[in-house]
């Protein structure tokens, strides 16, 4: 994997040299964080300092910030434990969230999408209307597949004119554009360290000091009794590592909509008939989902993988498998298109001559299922 070309980040970053360092500098300590003995208060401070840096990228306080396995079992402890008595649930939440809702034994209400890629404000009104109180609405702050930031401060706004809890996914827009927890009101925030440089299988929940939560792991009470098992200390210290270095690097979000323009325009230049999902909405500036009619994305990931080029399918896959996106055919678009999409996603280490290898590649495949 040396000489590939990695335009998936969305998927996983890679993880940051610092942050290598930090894993291996933690792992070779010993201690339990719960012990009182030297050395437990040696790792309780490496859990601590790694609490305090992640608040500082989530705009929230430390002593509000609970470690977890990932993204996914933080949404999951939201959903399935936050006591509302309804969910309102966006049409492209990921589907962690998707799956929790389905299995939290109360009324799940769908919020749509525009054609754009972002959530009805006025269709969020309707449903805070008719949902059962305390509702918990769940809309993440930026999706994964085609970039479309959403309105979070409005939902917010709207939310707690009815009493409604507010939780946001934002394991895709740490690290590329400002959160601020506390000045929005948001009630739950959760995170996931490999989307940002840090390592797989470590998360995070960001509670406001209001909002109620019924532990999903129970045992020795770690985690302030929000989450109990021996905290994961090297990767959180490897986490916190990362949270900071992603909050030193968010002004590099320019360099990155400049390079994935310039890919989009080069594109269009070449194919007309191409289609940029969601590009009407604010995106992250890392992320580009680009469809061609009659040519299925996982035929193009195979494209550019012997190319030596790495992305992903514009359709959702989890553990191997191939499905539509469910979050392209809420924003309207036909099945075919929607599974003749690709998703690239930049990141620190992609480069302008990255950026005209992939278009070059595209180009050949174009030119080849077009007939040209």
């Amino acid at each position: 994997m040396k000489n590939a070309i990695y335009m998936d980040y969305n998927a996983t970053s890679p993880i940051r040299p610092a942050v290598i360092e930090a894993v291996a500098t933690v792992m070779a300590e010993v201690g339990n964080p719960s012990s009182v003995h030297a050395a437990g208060r040696k790792a309780r401070g490496f859990v601590e300092e790694a609490r305090a840096k992640v608040a500082a990228l989530a705009g929230a306080r430390s002593r509000d910030v609970m470690f977890c396995s990932g993204g996914t079992e933080a949404a999951n402890t939201v959903i399935l434990g936050s006591g509302a008595k309804s969910l309102i649930v966006s049409a492209i939440e990921h589907p962690c969230v998707l799956a929790a809702s389905a299995v939290a034994d109360v009324p799940v209400f769908t919020l749509p999408v525009t054609e754009s890629g972002t959530v009805s404000l006025n269709a969020l009104r309707e449903l805070l209307e008719k949902a059962p109180a305390p509702a918990l609405v769940s809309v993440m702050y930026a999706n994964n597949e085609m970039g479309a930031v959403q309105p979070v401060a409005d939902i917010c706004a709207i939310a707690k004119e009815y009493g409604a809890l507010v939780h946001s996914d934002a394991v895709q827009a740490a690290g590329k554009i400002p959160l601020d927890m506390t000045g929005l009101g948001l009630d739950y925030l959760t995170l996931s360290a490999h989307k940002i440089g840090g390592p797989q299988g470590v998360g995070a929940i960001v509670l406001s000091p209001t909002a109620p939560l019924k532990p999903l792991m129970v045992g020795g009470g770690q985690e302030l009794g929000r989450r109990s098992g021996t905290e994961n200390v090297a990767g959180v210290a490897g986490f916190g590592v990362a949270a900071i270095e992603a909050l030193n690097h968010l002004t590099d979000s320019a360099g990155l909509s400049a390079l994935r323009d310039k890919m989009e325009n080069s594109l269009r230049q070449h194919a007309n008939d191409i289609v940029i999902i969601g590009e009407k909405a604010e995106r992250l500036a890392n992320t580009s989902c680009i469809a061609i009619s009659g040519v299925k994305g996982e035929t193009q990931v195979m494209h550019f993988d012997l190319a030596g080029i790495c992305i992903s399918s514009g359709s959702a896959c989890s553990s191997g498998k191939v499905k539509a996106s469910h979050v392209l055919n809420a924003m309207g678009l036909d099945s075919e298109l929607a599974n003749s999409s690709i998703r690239v996603s930049l990141g620190v280490d992609t480069t302008p001559a990255h950026i005209e290898a992939f278009v070059s590649s595209w180009k050949k495949l174009y030119d080849r299922t077009k007939g040209r």
